[in-house]
């Protein structure tokens, strides 16, 4: 979500004084990741190194540049945006395709010679650190770690700053738990792993853990944080002065307030701190597998990086565990449950309201394009209770352009949205007690006999996932083929995985559960409670694009219970009931039934709205 942009820009000078700085710290490649210091998604924009670097603004990707090249990988969500933004200097890998490597595996397998490959330990986990420097070994290659991170140079004073906003606190009567229960929580898993202490480094998992939300991130009601938890305290590193009145009141005592840039000195003298002694079976403190070489680096500083490895070994402190935060945070309780059902039933509103203008629009000739769209059902939104603002950038796309999978419109430069074109709209907002991401496709016209077609396949992938039944244990990978199923019959298929976790007013990406072919999602079973996306779609380059997207609940019942049974209708017209088994046609009615019961009463004062969500909740 959230693609941006559909120009190119001149990188040229930009490379120039890159190589420059490369050859001034003695470096023959210098690499840049997507992540920030907290492994985020979604960027402040002072983080938005590689999209400065590259031009490419796709939110997954990592750019290697060499002194005489330079690549972009990305994923085939992206490959169409990136062809359009990366400028002659770029050579675009497609990850995924036959013989295209990972560019961890690019580094040690196609780069010739014993090379210095330069990276900021900030921004790499020190998993993928620890693996890319074994395999850089036998090449007598190795990673140098330069904090002054080298793009920073490049941008120089035109490089934005870093935001500092109020940090408020989001009542209980959202969130359903006090942040002591969440510690007390923490500290269990910390007996569990004979551990001292649990260093917290993603801002979703920050925010959740303290009952605080910010907004440092676009989409994101994050704020740039650290915390460490103790077994008798809990630090939360960020500016003091950031912290509204009820946040400081809400805390009070029982969290001491820290400096943001004082973490990595404060994890150097942690272990001493809590009396550890770095043998092998001795207590350790627990670091999230997502968290930084640079974190990692500073409780148990070691010489493998760049150096022969000492005799003895140097002492080791920490252990790296999968986060028990992000699986706490992960299965919702009763109260956050309730939150998604709300605000997806009022966000049903907005999107009933904007469809029905849309379609009255076009049908008396009037003239909208892509972003005027995206920007119309923006206000029906700010309308809402309760609304924080959008859980992404509002990916509004008629015709080839729905075929980007991640496209966003240029305000300055997009698409008239045409009557007899497919239009793909993929948007979400952020409520004080839920996030919402909701994505239909509609025709105002008559549509082919090839999209009814296509889209049918993908409404049933849709309902294969909304009405699964599955053991416990069973994983998002498991499941993924589910979706696939319809669309594999007719030879078709989707790049992109079926469905994202999605957090409580906060992240719209949430892990680490999640329904796809990544392999990451074979590590956690999908359990009672867990929020997930359900978007099975298809897309036809230069054409059209397909998608249906509503949020499911994964709950221990004979049926499941689905969010997107209460929101927004799914266009009738450009079904082919032929290739439906009666119980999808069943699924079809009753989940329109259902919209038209919890919707239409609060379309009251919208006749236009009402009347356009009474014909498309009509059976079939």
């Amino acid at each position: 979500m959230g693609a941006q942009g559909t120009q190119s820009v001149d990188t040229t000078e930009r490379l120039a004084k890159l190589r420059e700085l490369m050859k001034r710290e003695g470096l023959d490649v210098w690499v840049v990741p997507s992540e920030d210091q907290h492994y985020s998604e979604y960027l402040a924009q002072c983080d938005k190194r590689r999209a400065f670097i590259s031009g490419f603004t796709g939110s997954a990707g990592c750019a290697v540049v060499t002194l005489r090249k330079a690549y972009l990988f990305t994923d085939g969500r992206y490959f169409l945006q990136a062809e359009k933004e990366l400028d002659e200097n770029w050579t675009l890998m497609k990850l995924g395709l036959p013989d295209i490597p990972t560019w961890q595996n690019f580094l040690h397998r196609n780069l010739d010679g014993s090379l210095k490959i330069g990276i900021d330990p900030t921004i790499i986990v020190a998993g993928d650190a620890a693996a890319l420097q074994k395999n850089l070994e036998s090449k007598n290659s190795e990673l140098v770690l330069l904090r002054n991170n080298l793009v920073d140079e490049v941008w120089g004073t035109d490089r934005p700053p870093k935001p500092h906003n109020p940090v408020f606190y989001l009542d209980e009567k959202y969130s359903g738990q006090p942040f002591s229960d969440k510690l007390t929580k923490v500290r269990q898993a910390l007996d569990k792993e004979n551990a001292k202490a649990f260093v917290v480094n993603m801002l979703d998992e920050v925010a959740w853990l303290f009952n605080l939300r910010g907004s440092d991130v676009n989409y994101n009601p994050v704020f740039f944080a650290y915390a460490v938890v103790p077994t008798d305290t809990a630090v939360l590193f960020v500016e003091s002065k950031r912290l509204e009145q009820s946040a400081r009141e809400y805390l009070g005592e029982a969290v001491e307030i820290r400096p943001y840039e004082e973490i990595f000195d404060y994890l150097k003298g942690l272990p001493e701190a809590l009396g550890l002694d770095g043998s092998r079976d001795g207590p350790k403190i627990l670091v999230p597998n997502q968290a930084s070489l640079a974190i990692v680096e500073s409780i148990s500083p070691s010489s493998s990086f760049g150096a022969a490895s000492p005799s003895p070994p140097l002492p080791v402190y920490h252990k790296i565990v999968p986060s028990p935060v992000a699986n706490l945070k992960a299965i919702k309780n009763a109260t956050e449950l309730e939150g998604f059902r709300q605000s997806h039933i009022r966000d049903g509103v907005a999107l009933a309201r904007y469809f029905a203008w849309l379609e009255e629009a076009l049908n008396g000739g009037k003239e909208v394009n892509e972003w005027q769209g995206a920007e119309v059902l923006e206000n029906f939104r700010k309308e809402l209770d309760l609304f924080k603002g959008s859980s992404f950038a509002t990916i509004s796309s008629t015709g080839p352009n729905g075929a980007v999978i991640h496209y966003k419109p240029d305000p300055n430069d997009c698409a008239i949205i045409k009557k007899e074109q497919v239009y793909l709209c993929d948007s979400g907002a952020q409520f004080l007690d839920g996030t919402t991401d909701v994505t239909r496709t509609w025709h105002f016209g008559t549509p082919r006999p090839e999209e009814i077609r296509a889209f049918t396949r993908v409404l049933q992938g849709h309902i294969s996932i909304d009405t699964a039944i599955f053991p416990t244990g069973t994983t998002g990978f498991v499941i993924d083929s589910f979706a696939r199923r319809a669309l594999w019959q007719d030879g078709l298929d989707y790049r992109h995985g079926t469905g994202h976790g999605v957090g409580h007013f906060l992240n719209i990406h949430e892990g680490p559960q999640g329904i796809g072919i990544r392999i990451v999602y074979h590590d956690t079973p999908l359990k009672p409670g867990m929020t997930v996306s359900n978007e099975p779609g298809y897309y036809e380059d230069g054409q059209y694009g397909i998608r249906i997207e509503s949020i499911v609940l994964v709950k221990e019942a004979t049926t499941p219970n689905n969010f997107g049974k209460k929101g927004c209708p799914i266009q009738t017209k450009l079904v082919d009931v032929s290739l439906l088994t009666e119980q999808e046609k069943s699924w079809l009615n009753e989940y329109h039934q259902e919209t038209w019961e919890k919707v239409s009463p609060l379309l009251k004062n919208d006749l236009r709205a009402l009347g356009w969500l009474k014909r498309e909740c009509e059976p079939i």
